[in-house]
């Protein structure tokens, strides 16, 4: 046991090497943990303790006759009430415990503007909000053997949403509310520092947050199994101050315009070439034609 334990803590550490900050919820999930844990292993070791004592204090003499124990009415009632009375209080303590581990908190007055959470048709699981009812919402979909986040835009169309592969970018002191799917198979989202574990399961939805407060990097991996590169299949959360996220969204939403812009502009041209019976140009290079339109953009 006591192996398992120490090989489970640095494990944990070798994966997860965060810097700073960390989560609420993540912190209440902890405390839970380390409570848990000490209590089971002052039952453990007083268990065991009490069982060698009695083994080596009434180990069995030469020629000694046993005793005809019929049992203790009073220890056997004691020791039921101890073990429903541990239980209790650790009842107790989880529900207290609860509503920081599932309610996420207001974003800071400070943080990142949000948006008003809607309601998800059909969702699979509770769906967290803030009291005011305001976070930053983003999808995280599950693909063999990588995670893609798919941030809010005021835009109606939906197919220029700024996205991003492995790394997800977030706000510090503003809430962020996940919305968790997968495309394939099932996966699992885990960022140790950052909250529990919310599955990714072909459709369905789940959900899940956190609100990190410092800057800091925290490092996760796929917690399912779900294929050949499933120890592969990292995540990276990167913290940053709001001001540097919203430069951030900014450059990665005229990134995708240019690309968007640029693959139009060559499908039209495509279709001219195809209408006036020429052969579509075969040396264009897309990945040329994106960074000339990108460059114009911020020109």
């Amino acid at each position: 046991m006591g192996a398992l334990v120490l090989a489970t803590g640095a494990s944990a550490d070798f994966w997860t090497p965060e810097s700073g900050g960390g989560s609420e919820n993540s912190e209440n999930i902890d405390t839970l943990y380390k409570l848990i844990l000490a209590v089971a292993a002052i039952v453990f070791f007083g268990v065991e303790g009490a069982l060698v004592y009695s083994m080596v204090k009434f180990r069995a003499r030469k020629n000694a006759v046993p005793a005809q124990i019929r049992g203790n009415t009073r220890l056997e009632i004691g020791w039921t009430l101890g073990a429903a009375g541990v239980l209790v209080v650790l009842a107790v303590v989880t529900f207290v415990m609860l509503p920081g581990i599932r309610n996420p908190p207001n974003s800071d007055p400070d943080g990142f503007p949000t948006q008003r959470i809607v309601n998800v048709q059909n969702a699979s699981a509770y769906q967290p909000r803030p009291p005011n009812g305001r976070a930053l919402n983003i999808e995280v979909n599950g693909q063999r053997f990588i995670w893609r986040y798919t941030y809010p835009d005021a835009d109606q169309n939906v197919l220029n949403n700024v996205f991003n592969y492995e790394t997800l970018i977030i706000p510090t002191k503003t809430t962020i509310a996940l919305t968790i799917k997968a495309q394939d198979v099932a996966h699992s989202w885990w960022i140790p520092k950052l909250g529990g574990k919310a599955d990714a399961v072909p459709g369905h939805t789940n959900f899940t947050w956190f609100k990190v407060d410092k800057p800091g990097s925290f490092r996760g991996q796929c917690a399912e199994l779900c294929g050949r590169n499933h120890a592969d299949m990292y995540a990276t959360v990167v913290a940053v101050e709001p001001d540097q996220f919203k430069r951030w969204l900014a450059n990665k939403k005229r990134e995708i315009d240019a690309n968007n812009k640029a693959a139009q502009q060559r499908r039209a041209k495509e279709a001219e070439e195809l209408a006036g019976g020429e052969s579509p140009t075969e040396d264009a290079n897309p990945v040329e034609e994106s960074e000339a339109a990108a460059a114009q953009g911020e020109g």
